[in-house]
């Protein structure tokens, strides 16, 4: 069994999605402890207990200590794998984080399946827009573009949206069996768009939340005569909040940013600041941002070949992930300057 200590590094959730998932792909059985260390709350949070939960469904596996707080647990994979998963949040819990558990494995477990049926997963609350985790705008957006680039299929259909406080999410989600490919994005070549997601609860249409805060985001880009598309929405949602997404198509590539509002924060100030963050990354020259390189790291890592990404920053959240990758597949990161390269062994 892997011991997994989870106080590592950067010391936070992503140790234990990482690891459950390659856990189930690999059929490795680990133990996690010390879970989510580095954070004021130590321990499993609720989208975190409900993403092994729903993967150890997902696998007829078998789980321990998992308990709301626990820091430790327990998994054995099994390999009964279901086509389909419900999954219900009464919390504001982040669905795109319960997804970067379930996707991974849902997209191997089946990939020798010659009618390639997609796993459906179906949640019932949560949010699909909330702090500390990746926008369904930008997880749909950004990280699922370079995820089908990679060969991988998705398809997310949002039937309502959830904000902090309260949640209430409903979403449909298809993941089709797929043979990923190596990727080489060390270029990002010529620069096409960028698409302007702008949404906000009904409750604030009166106050033009979404709207203004693409003025916000004017007020940066208007100087510099960029091509940009922008999309206005509001949602019917059980509490108010607001989001933004911008996403930079490049010929080669797509770079993203988000940014949510907050109670006393001006909706023209979320606009400016999503605006100033995709700036810096498009000054990188790098291939993807900074938040979209850990994520993809594992799934280079299962692929059987070299592969090699440029991005804009090597965070602690990206060695933590690459730490607990290393631990689970045979082969080496290596990271140099913007680079990062992955070599299988043998």
């Amino acid at each position: 069994m892997l011991e997994i200590d989870g106080s590592t590094l950067e010391g936070g959730g992503q140790i234990l999605r990482t690891a459950v998932a390659l856990s189930v792909i690999l059929k490795k059985p680990c133990r996690i402890f010390n879970i989510r260390q580095g954070r004021k709350k130590p321990g499993l949070a609720a989208q975190h207990l409900l993403g092994i939960r729903a993967l150890s469904q997902f696998c007829n596996g078998s789980l321990q200590g998992d308990d709301l707080g626990s820091e430790q647990i327990q998994f054995h994979p099994g390999s009964d794998y279901r086509k389909h998963i419900s999954i219900n949040i009464p919390t504001a819990g982040s669905i795109s984080l319960v997804l970067q558990t379930l996707i991974p494995p849902a997209l191997f477990a089946h990939s020798t399946d010659p009618q390639k049926n997609p796993v459906k997963i179906s949640f019932n609350g949560g949010a699909t827009d909330t702090f500390f985790s990746p926008t369904i705008d930008y997880f749909q957006y950004v990280f699922l573009k370079l995820l089908e680039k990679m060969g991988g299929k998705v398809k997310i259909n949002i039937l309502k949206r959830g904000y902090y406080p309260e949640g209430g999410a409903k979403l449909e989600i298809e993941i089709f069996p797929s043979q990923l490919k190596q990727i080489n994005l060390t270029k990002r070549e010529s620069f096409k768009k960028i698409s302007v997601i702008s949404g906000a609860s009904e409750l604030l249409k009166n106050k033009k939340v979404a709207e203004r805060q693409i003025a916000g985001l004017r007020e940066i880009f208007g100087k510099l005569k960029l091509p940009i598309e922008e999309k206005v929405e509001y949602y019917q949602t059980q509490c108010p909040g607001s989001q933004i997404c911008l996403i930079a198509d490049f010929e080669n590539t797509v770079m993203g940013i988000d940014n949510l509002g907050k109670l006393g924060k001006r909706a023209e100030d979320v606009g400016k600041e999503a605006a100033l963050e995709l700036l810096k990354e498009q000054k990188s020259e790098a291939c993807l941002d900074k938040r979209l390189a850990d994520q993809i790291l594992p799934y280079l890592a299962l692929i059987p070949k070299k592969s090699q990404i440029t991005v804009s920053e090597i965070t602690n959240h990206c060695k933590t992930n690459i730490w607990v990758i290393e631990k689970f597949i045979e082969g080496k990161f290596e990271t140099k300057g913007n680079l990062i390269r992955w070599t299988p062994a043998g």
